[in-house]
């Protein structure tokens, strides 16, 4: 990645591997299970097995854990757009990165 990029971000990415549900606009018939390369307070980037067109509105969950959360894990619905997808060429897995627009906590986490 290279300078002018990084300087675009806004918030601190964190590393983490989280299994993610994923469905798109797309009208996909049921989720993607992917999971996460890294996650902050507006956005993330999961690696799935299927491309998702850029621009499109996506829905995702995930489970926060007590290393980020300091207390216990917590389940969070986010929704957003994709903003890019790129090729990985690792096991035909493609990294989706996605703006939050909206979120909620849910309950019985």
């Amino acid at each position: 990645m290279d300078e002018a990029s990084e300087e675009k971000r806004s918030t601190r990415r964190f590393p983490l591997k989280l299994p993610v549900s994923v469905s798109s606009e797309e009208g996909a018939t049921k989720p993607l299970t992917a999971h996460t390369r890294d996650v902050s307070a507006r956005g993330v980037c999961f690696f799935a097995d299927a491309a998702i067109a850029s621009g499109s509105g996506v829905e995702f969950t995930l489970t926060l854990p007590p290393e980020i959360t300091l207390t216990e894990s917590i389940r969070v619905r986010c929704k957003g757009k994709v903003l890019r997808v790129e090729d990985t060429g690792a096991d035909g897995k493609r990294a989706i990165a996605a703006v939050i627009e909206d979120y909620e906590f849910l309950a019985g986490s």
